[in-house]
Formats: structure tokens, C-alpha cells, sequence
């Protein structure tokens, strides 16, 4: 066990202690100046919080904790479904306390976001117009494929582009393949055209790209008025159209009271995901508007490109069964660098 899973381990079993107290309590033979680098970086990342000033401060495991403790996917998932351990209801106190209370990154997560942020606006600076559509129409189509590909889409990238570019279908893929691509290409088309349209964010603006998305596909529109489940886990979204709707409407008063930008399109990403207003296209619904959102403060948008389909799904049912956002934020962050770096 790390220094800092053990201080952590004994904060939870012991609230409110001194560094000396932390030192004595672990198991680790550790100098107190490392105790105290630990403590310190466990205040940064919301885990821990502390309490006085000087000789007299003590330290007591943060409210915040579970959002943001580590999570080792591969021994999480060693476990079946049903061994798991989850918070298997929906958590309405999610959106509209826990996640309103914090700031969701780290100093350095939010020091090396602003970077990568100044080199994407330097970038484009120097571009000229049509070669920033060059880029932008780039990424659009690896964001179609990418997100179609998610959801179970057998088009490669090579054939996306044919099918996007020329119009040209794969042989062997079936019409709802092509027009779940097209779909994606037509709503990534309209937020470009239409940047400040999901600004501010309401569920009627969310329901017009869930439409877009889902556009002669066999899919229900609306915000659904059953039960669905999602495979793979045992979580269970509400059930109920009028909460449903008040689940959004909590999310979009969350979204645009938010100041940091890269605060509100993870919180979209992410929490359109886990209250699953429609019946299908719901994450697809989530990567459209989180990009929407980046794209109207002219911040760079994300195609996805280079996440593995099941890491990412794994990402999301770590959020949905233990409310904990480390892996997907991890995700987040990483694609928004491979973005900046691969398109502009």
C-alpha cells in the first residue's frame, strides 16, 4: 500500500488527526517532511481536508472522497456484477450538492488544461481560415467514428471518411451504421454553424441534439418514460419521466453555474451519461454537447480518437456505480492533450 493509501486508510478509521498522529498510525516508516508533502497533495486532489492552523491542524478524510479516491480498474473489475459493490440507485444529491460544492481539478490538472489550452489558441491564430476548417472537418470525422464506434459501430476510420467525404457505403455494414456516422457528422456540422446555441445549457437544446443523433434510427425521442438497463452493471437510472427531468434540469442549472469551462464539459459528458434521459444515444447525446460547450468559449474540441471503447465504457460504470471520477477525468484530460496536439 502507497503512503498515501495508507494515510487515507487511517483517516477514514481516524477523523480528525495530527501528522504526528498519521505518523504513528501507518505502517510505512516515513520521515514527518514526507507526511507532510502527502497531506498536502491529498488537500490539492479533494481528498483530505484540514482543520486550524500550525502545530494545532489536523486533517479528517474530505466529504469529496469517494468522488475522487483512486480506483484500480483492473481489481475492480476482477469482480463479477454482482459481486461489486455499488451504489446501484441513482444519487440526485450527486448533481445537485457534490458536484456543485467542488472544484473537480487539481491545481495541476487545472495548470496543465490552461496550457494546453494557450497552445491550441496560439495555434490557430497563425491558421488561416480554411486551413482551421481542414483541421476542424479532421476531427470531425474522428469524432464521428470514434463515438459511433463506442456504441458498437463497425465502420473503420478509413471508411468513415469514405462514407462522411463521398457519401460512399461500406460493403458489408448495415444502413443504421451509415446513418448513426451521418447523424454524428450532421450534429457536429450544426454545433460549428451554431456554437453559442447550447449556451445557456436546458433540456429542450439537449433533446434537439439527441435528435439530430438519432435521426431515422429506430430510436425513441423525448426524454423516455420507462425503466432501462444498462449491461454490464447492476446501476439503475430513474425510472420516472418527471424526475428524469428534473435530473436535467438540475444538471443544466449545475453546467452554467460553473465558471471553469473544462468543469462544465466534463460535468456534461459525464452526468447526461448517468441519468440516461433518452432510451438510446445517450452518451453519443453527452459527447456532442460536452464538445458544443468547449467550442462556444473557442476552447479545443475532443474527438475521442485514440480511447479504447471498453476503457471507456469501463470509465463511465465507474462514475454510474461508485459516483467516482478519476478515471473518466483522466480520459478527459488525455484527450483534450492528444487533441490539441494531433489537430491544430
Amino acid at each position: 500500500m502507497t503512503t498515501k493509501n495508507s494515510i487515507l486508510e487511517f483517516l477514514k478509521q481516524n477523523n480528525e488527526s495530527s501528522s504526528n498522529e498519521i505518523l504513528q498510525g501507518i505502517d510505512e516508516k516515513k520521515s514527518i517532511a514526507t507526511i507532510k508533502r502527502v497531506l498536502s497533495r491529498l488537500i490539492d486532489e479533494k481528498l483530505i481536508i484540514s482543520l486550524g492552523k500550525g502545530k494545532a491542524t489536523k486533517y479528517q478524510a474530505s466529504p469529496f472522497l469517494s468522488l475522487f479516491n483512486d480506483i484500480n480498474i483492473e481489481e475492480y473489475y476482477k469482480k463479477e456484477i454482482d459481486e461489486r459493490k455499488i451504489t446501484d440507485s441513482f444519487n440526485l444529491n450527486l448533481i445537485t450538492k457534490t458536484l456543485n460544492d467542488v472544484n473537480l481539478f487539481t491545481s495541476e490538472e487545472s495548470l496543465k488544461l490552461l496550457a494546453l489550452q494557450e497552445i491550441y489558441t496560439n495555434n490557430i491564430s497563425i491558421l488561416s481560415e480554411s486551413e482551421y476548417k481542414k483541421e476542424l472537418e479532421r476531427l470531425s470525422i474522428d469524432l464521428s467514428w470514434k463515438s459511433s464506434q463506442i456504441e458498437g459501430n463497425t465502420y473503420s476510420l478509413l471508411e468513415t471518411e469514405q462514407l462522411l467525404s463521398e457519401k460512399e457505403t461500406a460493403s458489408g455494414k448495415t444502413r443504421e451504421e451509415a446513418i448513426m456516422l451521418l447523424n454524428h457528422k450532421d450534429a457536429i456540422d450544426f454545433i460549428i454553424e451554431e456554437p453559442g446555441y447550447l449556451i445557456p445549457l436546458s433540456i429542450s437544446k439537449i433533446e434537439d441534439i439527441h435528435s439530430l443523433l438519432t435521426k431515422e434510427l429506430d430510436v425513441s425521442r423525448n426524454i423516455r418514460k420507462h425503466r432501462v438497463g444498462i449491461s454490464g452493471t447492476n446501476y439503475r437510472p430513474l425510472d420516472n419521466e418527471y424526475k428524469i427531468k428534473d435530473a436535467l434540469s438540475a444538471l443544466c442549472k449545475l453546467v452554467n453555474n460553473k465558471e471553469n469551462i473544462f468543469e462544465k464539459a466534463l460535468l456534461t459528458l459525464m452526468v447526461i451519461s448517468y441519468i440516461q434521459p433518452f432510451v438510446d444515444g445517450n452518451k453519443r447525446t453527452a459527447r456532442i454537447v460536452s464538445n458544443a460547450i468547449l467550442m462556444n468559449y473557442d476552447y479545443c474540441p475532443l474527438s475521442f480518437r485514440t480511447v479504447d471503447s471498453v476503457d471507456y465504457k469501463k470509465a463511465m460504470l465507474i462514475f454510474y456505480e461508485q459516483n467516482n471520477i478519476t478515471v473518466f477525468k483522466k480520459i478527459f484530460i488525455e484527450q483534450f492533450e492528444f487533441a490539441v496536439k494531433t489537430y491544430f
